[in-house]
């Protein structure tokens, strides 16, 4: 039996602002995001028979949307980039956490709503590629470039700490 509006937002209203944290990095466009979708899908709550995963891809196409806002393709000002090291100290890991958003938020739309799915949803390529839209041989170019671009942000930041 399929929950009411407000007990589904009760039970998985958290997850989905993490899931829309995920493919923003900014909790007040995540919130925007989240808020959009769900008055979409409110309004076809009575015809929806798996509210999980149409509330997730509503969220998603939201997101991948051309006519977002503007402030969604804002990319933070932040000269880091990530490393892939793992370091003991505390403020190493913040520092690096802050990288990764930051390559990750030079990603195009379509790269970070894959590696988001795929590695925060752990989703396989052929049900990314039935949420995007797209073939799973599409989804794995996808894959591909954007993990490219962030192993090259790795690298960059790895020569300017001169680590090896």
């Amino acid at each position: 039996m399929r929950p009411d509006f407000g007990s589904y937002l009760e039970a998985d209203g958290a997850t989905l602002l993490r899931f829309a944290y995920v493919l923003t990095g900014d909790h007040h466009l995540a919130e925007d995001l989240v808020q959009e979708a769900l008055v979409q899908v409110h309004r076809r709550w009575a015809r929806i028979e798996e509210p999980r995963a149409y509330v997730r891809k509503a969220v998603l196409r939201h997101y991948l949307s051309w006519r977002r806002r503007r402030s969604s393709d804002e990319i933070p000002a932040r000269d880091a980039v990530w490393r892939s090291t793992a370091q003991d100290d505390h403020a190493e890991r913040v520092v690096d956490r802050d990288a990764l958003w930051s390559a990750l938020a030079t990603l195009p739309r379509q790269q970070r709503a894959v590696l988001t799915l795929r590695f925060y949803s752990d989703l396989d390529d052929a049900a990314i590629a039935e949420l995007i839209g797209c073939s799973a041989h599409t989804v794995r170019g996808y894959a591909s470039r954007g993990l490219a671009r962030l192993r090259e942000s790795a690298a960059v930041l790895q020569s300017v700490r001169g680590e090896s």
